[in-house]
């Protein structure tokens, strides 16, 4: 592993623009380097993302796709894999050459959660992976449509047949709330949407009573007053949203967030990591990247890979003993 140093707005979509939008069709893979000689990176290089474009997922790998390929002169066309909470372009990067011609920024949950809810020949692993360096923390809110009987976290106790919409099966969304309802002792019904554009619109027109979204999602419509906030699920207060209390400081033990990474196959060459590690961090060092991070309310989780799987494994042992301890259930992972 790597020692790596030191949604969503519209404008971050225009932005994105210009960054490699080949997310629909096949890239020709010339990248290849560290093992025979040739300096990495030599063509260009495929960035998959497991999510539509648009969403959280797509518009972090656009930014560090820009900035790797102004740090590192060489094209990394972003391709969208969507599906399983990331699974499929997981499944892809895998079985990619491990060259350096196929990388990816992927997200916590299907590591440390995702396990929890499907089977276990589903299961995707972090040891298939290597993993270059944390990229950014994206917290989640609970959110209730400002119109709604719903403003407070007392208010929620008392609901009787609750329905709360997720980000999908697997996802700290859904783990988040079924902690915390699990907690309050609500009898609540979760709704599953394919991503948080789905769920943000289902909690806008009270086609469900709360949802937890990423932050960056939800903060343009709590601040235009359409949505109201009612707790954040960090560790720690949100500077985006600096009045909204933590889960903790409700005395709830339901803590789940949501950060990235960058990985690549399983036995790519350390020297090609360690390009990229360099790359991705002459990227967090610009103005431009840090501007990206403000308007899209991430918290920035720049360390090495080491600790992402450190924290990983920490996650998904904490998630594994809370969903014994009040009884949930996520999913099939008979």
């Amino acid at each position: 592993m790597t020692k790596l140093g030191s949604p969503i707005r519209l404008a971050a979509v225009l932005a994105a623009g210009g960054l490699a939008l080949s997310a629909c069709g096949g890239v020709q893979n010339t990248a290849g380097g560290g093992s025979d000689g040739d300096e990495y990176p030599s063509g260009s290089v495929e960035m998959l993302v497991g999510a539509d474009p648009g969403g959280s997922s797509d518009l972090i790998s656009r930014a560090v796709s820009d900035g790797l390929g102004r740090e590192l002169d060489a094209s990394f066309p972003v391709v969208n894999r969507p599906g399983a909470n990331g699974a499929l372009a997981a499944g892809e990067l895998e079985n990619a050459e491990a060259d350096g011609s196929t990388i990816a920024v992927q997200n916590a949950s299907l590591f440390a959660i995702t396990p929890l809810a499907v089977p276990e020949d589903d299961v995707t692993s972090i040891d298939d992976f290597e993993v270059v360096g944390g990229v950014s923390r994206d917290d989640y809110v609970l959110v209730t449509n400002a119109d709604s009987d719903y403003q407070t976290l007392e208010d929620l106790e008392g609901a009787d047949g609750l329905r709360y919409g997720t980000t999908g099966v697997g996802t700290g969304s859904q783990l988040s709330q079924a902690l915390l309802f699990g907690d309050l002792g609500v009898d609540a019904t979760d709704v599953p949407f394919d991503g948080g554009a789905p769920a943000l619109t289902a909690v806008l027109g009270g086609q469900v009573d709360a949802a937890a979204l990423q932050i960056g999602e939800a903060i343009e419509n709590i601040e235009s007053g359409n949505l109201t906030p009612l707790m954040v699920f960090g560790p720690e207060r949100v500077e985006f949203l600096p009045d909204v209390p933590t889960a903790t400081e409700e005395g709830l033990e339901v803590e789940v967030a949501q950060y990235r990474f960058m990985t690549v196959p399983s036995g790519t060459p350390q020297e090609v990591q360690d390009t990229l590690a360099e790359g991705m961090e002459a990227t967090f060092a610009t103005e431009e990247y840090q501007a990206f991070n403000e308007q899209n309310s991430l918290t920035p989780m720049e360390i090495s890979g080491d600790e992402v799987v450190a924290q990983l494994d920490e996650d998904r042992q904490r998630y594994a003993d809370l969903i014994e301890e009040y009884g949930i259930s996520l999913g099939d992972a008979s």
